[in-house]
């Protein structure tokens, strides 16, 4: 029994204390994972892109989401949080799905794609960005990129009919 009472006890402790912080821990993860998969799908657009416009947006996804990560990973080991090393599982999918495509129907998957994905993070990133903590400064500092992200993806999507 008193094994018990302690097991119990430990695990209360230790999840109120955890749960203090999830949250912004989750967004951070989320956030990482993110950025890794922007690289990824920059560096396959400019591989498989057809358009000039889609092959540099990829350079602009790699570069801005190659330093975005690098703060992420600062603020996620600040808040002694544990950073991923890639994608997840959804966004590796996704990956190889867009990696068997090029031309235009590259172009128009990834421009829908992106559309998407971008829409989710800016959501997911304003939320975040009430954090009073690194991952909520984090959050506020991305929050144009994205934007500026969003706005080329729509861009290119409204562009899909058009070969060039």
């Amino acid at each position: 029994m008193k094994v018990t009472t302690l097991t119990v006890l430990a695990l209360l402790l230790a999840t109120s204390g955890y749960a203090a912080e999830k949250p912004s821990q989750s967004f951070l993860k989320k956030a990482i994972e993110g950025n890794y998969a922007e690289v990824e799908m920059g560096k396959l657009a400019q591989q498989n892109g057809q358009s000039d416009n889609v092959k540099k947006f990829g350079q602009m996804l790699q570069a801005d989401h190659t330093a975005a990560n690098e703060k992420a990973i600062d603020a996620a080991k600040s808040m002694g949080v544990t950073p991923p090393d890639g994608p997840n599982a959804k966004q590796k999918a996704d990956y190889e799905k867009m990696s068997k495509m090029s031309g235009q129907p590259f172009d128009r998957d990834f421009a829908t794609h992106m559309v998407a994905d971008h829409q989710k993070d800016i959501a997911e990133y304003k939320k975040a960005s009430k954090s009073a903590d690194a991952a909520g400064e984090y959050a506020k500092g991305n929050l144009a990129v994205l934007q500026k992200h969003l706005e080329t993806a729509r861009s290119l999507a409204s562009k899909k009919t058009s070969s060039r």
